[in-house]
């Protein structure tokens, strides 16, 4: 269990990034080896802002600067980080899939629940898409994975229609843009910051100076 005396790690992801999920399978081996609770506090991030079209769908023909050559370097590295934590994922990329819906429904939860509450909604997420291929976008997927921690199911459903909840959202992904966070995962603490699934040794000295 978590105590007030936690320290607090801040993550800048976004579920549909891959070395998101991996990255967090490293801050889980560093947090296990470590003493004393390291706490997530997690800043959205909107990797696809600028693809998404009125109807939530995904442009893949906007111009992003990342290309097939890019798109197989970022497989081989999914793969080669997959091998290296001993993690099983039901795909490389998920670039069909936008976690807008799943960062607004993160997002509550994390201003209306308790810490562990939210990192269980969190985790699951992650897995859904990463372990499961569950479409992260989707309403129903959503609901039904906070109706498995324990969350209000109607609340999830309601705050997906919070034109609210979405405006302060949009405001934390200009956050993380004017805090200089330009990629995820970004781990940040106590003025410093590691991008890219680090390995927890890489996390350790982020937070403990050290080796």
């Amino acid at each position: 269990m978590s105590t007030q005396q936690a320290e607090t790690i801040t993550v800048y992801s976004d579920y549909v990034c891959p070395f998101c999920y991996l990255g967090r399978e490293s801050l889980s081996r560093y947090q296990a080896d470590r003493d004393g609770d390291l706490e997530i506090d997690w800043q959205p991030f909107d990797l696809r802002s600028g693809k998404r079209n009125a109807d939530g769908s995904i442009d893949h023909s906007v111009d992003d600067g990342k290309d097939d050559e890019y798109f197989e370097q970022a497989k081989e590295s999914v793969r080669r980080l997959q091998e290296k934590y001993n993690v099983e994922m039901a795909m490389d990329l998920a670039t069909g899939v936008d976690s807008l819906n799943a960062q607004v429904a993160s997002y509550y939860v994390k201003a209306h629940y308790d810490y562990e509450t939210w990192l269980a909604f969190d985790e699951a997420i992650f897995a859904a898409l990463w372990t499961e291929g569950r479409d992260i976008g989707r309403e129903e997927v959503l609901v039904d994975l906070a109706n498995d921690v324990g969350i209000d199911a109607d609340e999830i459903a309601a705050a997906l229609d919070d034109e609210t909840v979405r405006d302060e959202l949009t405001d934390e992904f200009v956050a993380a843009q004017q805090a200089g966070v330009t990629g995820v995962p970004t781990f940040a603490y106590d003025g410093y910051a590691a991008r890219g699934a680090v390995p927890p040794e890489h996390l350790q000295r982020l937070v403990e100076g050290e080796a």
